[in-house]
């Protein structure tokens, strides 16, 4: 009951100062809605980067020569050493095809497009999440025979063909200088987020057999390699580049070995570090609230001196004037901290909406951020409430 008596007693005071305790709140709403927004939009990222990765395929790695004085012809890769490699580590390797991204013109009739094209082993969609929406993905035929086969995006059919749906059509391409009529066999779709096209530069991308653009005599300095989801990374890297050390003439530490899950946890461990980091420093502005606060409470303190007198005369205990004062802060605090959380989740909420993102928020941290603005509060209130409880009543009673 006394606890609801001095709610309402603060409820009274606030009122009573409605300009002054929205600008003590300031502080507190710029210090909340600043954490809240970095922390959602580091989670944010860091979601958007976990599904960039799936999308890669998390158990892709990429091998190339690396810490060399001098490069020789051997280094690279070819034909032989796939083929090699795959007998070698049988079910552990998916697939593997060499590192191979060209840009080239596409055409259709009076239609030109500019494009990556990529040359990808067959059954390419079972090491990489694809959505194919007509047709089928290049198969292991395909790669034997290097046919001219070819699949290109929804978006890329509408252009050539004004229809989605191109799938038995050709286009044309200049493939190491020969004009190449190319079959297409299938259509895939995908949802391009922004950091995929700020990634990939937002271009149209083909596939191809990569046979059909590396031949038996060619080579390349990297390699793809798409490994089976229920090994040891560590042991298969190990084995690998021992093996491939051994085969090129070299030691296992000339080579470079990355997977993109290895990649997607370093990229993660920053972006944590980095929104901690941030927050911490947003985090500031809180204290300076804080301190804002107690500065507020101590003017209340000194202009409500006679009412306190007026109280402590009617039998007030100094413990419940220092409880007035306290759940006084701790209110204009925690309204603060409500205001701060629901600007910071507007914010973020609005840039995801304008981006074309899924925002992450974590519905601890709201928690969190509204629970530590009011013991900012109570910290901060502590000061001037102990300051009104020791005031002496007559003296109190004679202040004008």
């Amino acid at each position: 009951m006394l606890l609801w008596e001095n709610m309402k007693l603060a409820l009274t005071a606030i009122k009573a100062n409605k300009m002054r305790s929205v600008l003590t709140m300031l502080g507190i709403i710029i210090g909340i809605g600043s954490v809240i927004s970095i922390v959602s939009i580091g989670a944010t990222m860091r979601s958007v980067l976990a599904d960039e990765y799936e999308s890669i395929g998390l158990n892709t790695a990429i091998v190339y020569t690396s810490n060399v004085d001098e490069y020789r012809m051997s280094d690279y890769f070819g034909i032989d050493d796939i083929t090699q490699l795959q007998e070698a580590f049988g079910g552990r390797i998916k697939s593997m095809d060499p590192y191979y991204y060209e840009s080239i013109n596409i055409s259709r009739g009076r239609n030109n497009l500019k494009v990556r094209m990529q040359g990808v082993p067959g059954n390419y969609d079972q090491v990489k999440p694809m959505n194919i929406a007509y047709g089928r993905m290049l198969n292991q035929q395909d790669l034997d025979a290097a046919k001219h086969h070819v699949v290109i995006e929804d978006k890329t059919a509408k252009k050539l063909f004004g229809k989605e749906n191109a799938v038995g059509e050709t286009v044309r391409a200049t493939i190491h200088n020969e004009l190449e009529d190319l079959l297409i066999v299938g259509i895939y779709s995908q949802e391009v987020s922004l950091l995929n096209a700020l990634m990939s530069g937002g271009g149209d991308l083909i596939y191809v057999p990569y046979t059909l653009v590396f031949g038996p005599e060619d080579i390349n300095f990297a390699l793809n390699v798409y490994l089976a989801d229920d090994i040891d990374i560590e042991l298969f890297e190990t084995q690998f580049l021992g093996l491939l050390s051994r085969m090129k003439d070299r030691e296992p530490s000339n080579y470079y070995f990355e997977t993109a899950q290895n990649e997607m946890s370093m990229v993660d461990d920053v972006m944590r570090g980095l929104s901690l980091a941030v927050g911490a420093i947003a985090a500031i502005s809180l204290l300076v609230g804080g301190i804002g606060i107690m500065n507020i409470m101590l003017v209340s303190v000194t202009e409500r001196t006679r009412e306190i007198g007026i109280r402590k005369a009617l039998g007030a205990r100094d413990r419940d004037i220092k409880m007035q004062f306290l759940i006084e802060s701790a209110i204009i605090s925690a309204a603060g901290g409500i205001i701060g959380t629901a600007l910071g989740l507007g914010l973020i909420l609005l840039g995801g909406l304008l981006v074309g993102i899924g925002v992450a928020v974590n519905p601890l941290i709201i928690v969190v951020a509204v629970g530590f603005s009011a013991l900012v509060g109570i910290f901060f209130g502590l000061y001037p409430a102990s300051r009104a409880a020791q005031a002496d009543p007559i003296v109190a009673l004679r202040y004008e």
